[in-house]
């Protein structure tokens, strides 16, 4: 659907609604545009999120907050969605498997929603940070290792790395054999791809997993989830995987995404370290962008409109989290205050270990490649249209060919904040052994596959 802009710079609304549209080219090359409007417009303004699905959108900080923090007025469950109930969603809609009902913690309310969430909650807290770490590093050495000895010294750093070192780490977190894990990639990576079928692979290569845990259960999040005292059954934790894969995986992808960019780019003051880089990257482009649907349990009045019960009402955290009113005194907050991760009761219940993850993402790949530069200046990267999130499409980088090896990792991997890491040793030159083990056949079968055998030196 190709919309106009009118002279002032005021992008056109849907013909459909009269709504401004949520998607497409136009959105996605320049959301602060629309979002601006849309301020101009109270706290919150209907929108069009995909074609023919209005809901309202909150683009205030204060506002967002409001919502997040008052579950008894604002519920999450999208069973009460009166146009779904009524017929008026198109049923190839993209908005539904986004905003459709599923049996996990993100779509429940109450005490339902409290079980879930402890589960969740208690699983992830038995994650150790060290070896979130190590594993972290080692992911990101493996897929630094497949494109650092390339001979032109070139890569794309989004499909290379930032999209699927989440899949390797959950792979390992979720105590999947070599396989079940290619399989739960494979499915995942397909469900954003829009690959047909990938939801049965998906859910079988979990189903699996879970009835392999079930006869040999081990130190993971699936074994943690199914013994817990929430007494789970086998739908539900499956549903629970499927909500830590899909809401871990494409908002870390983007979060490492973007802040290795931010730190790469000209802009970027020298000395400062990758966190700043990361909590820049949550408050300024919030890898959710427009999500967490919520349904007013009644009609309720806000900043002048009246919000009707059982219509979906959205937060913009990208909006809320650049509020001009927020910005004032934005100095004055707290570097967590931002709402990329939520907050209330269905705030991201791990939002630490994807903040870590995002870090040693971005270190290791200036560990092991110290002269990475962008070949695109930041300003000229392009945005996906997407109104769900905030991610780059692709982030062309050069540096230095060399080999990434294997490597045993102690401590908590933390880079220096001005990039002085030695380089390892580039590679114009190599020796017998090592041509001939890089010339050997690789093991067989998907990524995760490669990615053990490669951690186990094989």
């Amino acid at each position: 659907m190709h919309q106009q802009s009118d002279p002032t710079g005021i992008p056109a609304g849907c013909p459909a609604h009269g709504n401004l549209p949520l998607y497409g080219p136009e959105f996605g090359s320049d959301p602060e545009r629309h979002y601006a409007h849309l301020r101009t417009l109270g706290p919150s303004a209907p929108v069009d999120i995909a074609p023919d699905v209005q809901v309202e959108l909150v683009t205030s900080y204060d506002a967002s907050l409001y919502i997040l923090q008052n579950p008894a007025s604002f519920a999450r469950d999208s069973r009460r969605w009166n146009a779904l109930n009524e017929g008026r969603v198109p049923a190839d809609s993209p908005a539904l498997p986004m905003m459709g009902y599923r049996p996990n913690a993100l779509f429940s309310d109450g005490a339902a929603h409290a079980r879930l969430r402890q589960a969740v909650t208690d699983s992830l807290a038995t994650v150790d940070q060290v070896r979130l770490v190590r594993l972290t590093q080692q992911s990101a050495d493996y897929l630094i290792s497949r494109f650092s000895s390339e001979p032109l010294g070139q890569a794309e750093l989004m499909a290379a790395y930032a999209q699927p070192l989440p899949l390797l780490v959950f792979g390992d977190l979720f105590g999947c054999p070599p396989e079940i894990g290619d399989r739960v990639i494979a499915g995942i990576s397909g469900i954003f791809e829009g690959t047909p079928g990938a939801d049965e692979v998906l859910g079988g290569a979990l189903a699996e997993l879970i009835a392999l845990k079930r006869h040999q259960p081990g130190e993971d999040l699936t074994t943690r989830l199914m013994v817990h005292s929430a007494r789970l059954t086998d739908e539900e934790v499956l549903h629970q995987l499927v909500t830590l894969l899909s809401g871990g995986t494409a908002p870390l992808t983007a979060a490492i995404g973007t802040s290795s960019a931010l730190y790469l780019s000209d802009e970027w003051p020298t000395g400062l370290p990758v966190e700043d880089a990361v909590v820049k990257t949550l408050w300024n482009y919030a890898p959710i962008a427009n999500y967490a649907a919520h349904y007013p349990t009644q009609d309720i009045e806000l900043g002048g409109r009246t919000l009707r019960a059982g219509d979906p009402v959205l937060v913009s955290f990208a909006a809320a989290n650049t509020d001009p009113k927020l910005t004032e005194h934005r100095q004055q907050l707290s570097a967590k205050a931002h709402l990329a991760f939520g907050a209330g009761p269905h705030a991201c219940p791990a939002k630490d270990p994807a903040f870590m993850i995002a870090a040693t993402a971005v270190e290791s790949l200036l560990n092991r490649l110290p002269d990475v530069e962008m070949r695109v200046p930041f300003k000229e990267l392009a945005w996906a249209p997407t109104p769900w999130s905030r991610s780059l499409v692709t982030i062309p980088i050069r540096f230095t060919p060399r080999a990434v090896l294997p490597a045993t990792v102690t401590g908590s991997g933390a880079a220096p904040a001005g990039r002085t890491a030695q380089p390892p040793a580039a590679v114009p030159h190599t020796s017998q052994a090592s041509r001939q083990a890089q010339e050997a056949p690789r093991p067989q079968g998907g990524l995760f596959s490669r990615f053990r055998a490669w951690v186990r030196g094989e």
